[in-house]
Order: C-alpha cells, then structure tokens, then sequence
C-alpha cells in the first residue's frame, strides 16, 4: 500500500482519513488561530469523527472550552481515547448531532451557545441537502457575532477550480455513491441565506481546498 497516500476510504476510522487529516490540520490550524475568539468562549465541531482534528487543536487554546459531536456514537470511544492520550482537559464529553434531526439539537438551553462552529472535509462524502440543516443548526447555536467555518474541496460556481479537484471528483463519483462527490459553495450560500447566515469571507488552502466563513447577515 501506498503510504503516503491511502486508498480512498471515508469512514472516519480509516488509514486514509487519519492521512487526510495529518495533511491538513497545520493549515486548518493557523486559521482557527486567526479565526476563533480570542475571549474564552465554546467552540462546538460538527461530524468529529474519530476526533483528530479537535483533539489536535484544543491544547493550541487553552481559553476555549471544545465540544465534539457527531451522528455515529460509535466514535465517541475513539475521541474520549485521544482526549485522554493528549491530556486535553478542555474538551468535554461527545454529543450526539444528527443534522437531519433537529431534535438532537434544538433545545432552548442551547440557543446561542457557542461563539463558533466548524467542520471539516464533510461535503465532498454527505450529501448536499445536509447544508440546510448544518446552516439551520449553526443559526440556532451560534450567538451573534459567532462564525461557522467549513473546511474542504468545493467548485465555485459550478467550476472545477484546478484539474486536481476533478480528478478528485472523478474519483469520488466513481466509487458509485450518489452523494460522493465535490459540492458549490453557491449551493451552500443559498442554505445559508434561508437561516440568516452569508458567507463572510473564502480563504484558499494548501492542496485547493478552502475555508468558508460564515456569519450573521
């Protein structure tokens, strides 16, 4: 097997997600530094999946307290394991968060709870349609100032913005699921826009992905 690059596999376990993510924290990192608040606040992680990422960034920010949560509890194992390896003390416990069921995280309790939100490389294996609940989530946990972030590979206008991004399409719509493949950011400002949100500000990132910003209109 290819070390260096595993192949394609999305479930949240995998050799090639935990490649995939190792590739990418640094940069993803050094915007969430940038990004985030610099007051003490919560940050809340949509699809967390094994846990990498969060448990990678909290020890950068030690004023923020990180919520992880994903669909699957059958990861919350995995990110209670890498929690308790890297001593992050500042990470509480794994929430159920279905984006398809709103009952999992409406709760008047909650509204406003969290000054930012983000999620990583979650578009190109989910279908489209989750981008209306993602939206409709962070308007309901975000307070007023506060910031989604979505990180991965996306077209722009119906456009493939390098051949690699293609080519990863290609591979993604060959595997033979439906929803596979590289979404528009156009798609995800039109949810956006029916929760009240716009996007804020897209910043290019290493290996032609992007982060987008989201906020209040």
């Amino acid at each position: 097997m290819n070390q260096e690059n595993p192949p394609l596999d999305p479930h949240p376990l995998s050799e090639y997600v935990a490649w995939a993510g190792n590739r990418n924290r640094e940069p993803i990192l050094g915007v969430l530094k940038e990004k985030l608040p610099k007051d003490p606040a919560r940050v809340l992680e949509l699809a967390s999946g094994s846990g990498m990422h969060i448990n990678y960034f909290a020890p950068h920010f030690d004023h923020l307290h990180f919520h992880p949560s994903d669909m699957d509890e059958q990861v919350f194992d995995n990110i209670n394991k890498l929690r308790q390896e890297h001593g992050n003390d500042n990470i509480a416990d794994p929430m159920h968060l279905d984006l398809t069921n709103p009952d999992t995280w409406i709760s008047p309790e909650t509204k406003g709870a969290f000054s930012a939100i983000f999620c990583i490389n979650i578009f190109q294996v989910a279908p489209i349609s989750i981008a209306d609940g993602m939206m409709a989530c962070a308007d309901h946990y975000l307070d007023k100032d506060g910031i989604l972030l979505i990180y991965g590979p996306f077209q722009v206008q119906g456009t493939f913005t390098t051949d690699s991004n293609k080519d990863f399409h290609d591979t993604l719509s060959s595997a033979g699921v439906s929803e596979w493949g590289l979404k528009d950011v156009a798609d995800l400002q039109k949810a956006a826009a029916r929760h009240g949100l716009e996007l804020k500000e897209r910043i290019d990132m290493p290996a032609n992905n992007f982060s987008l910003i989201f906020g209040r209109i």
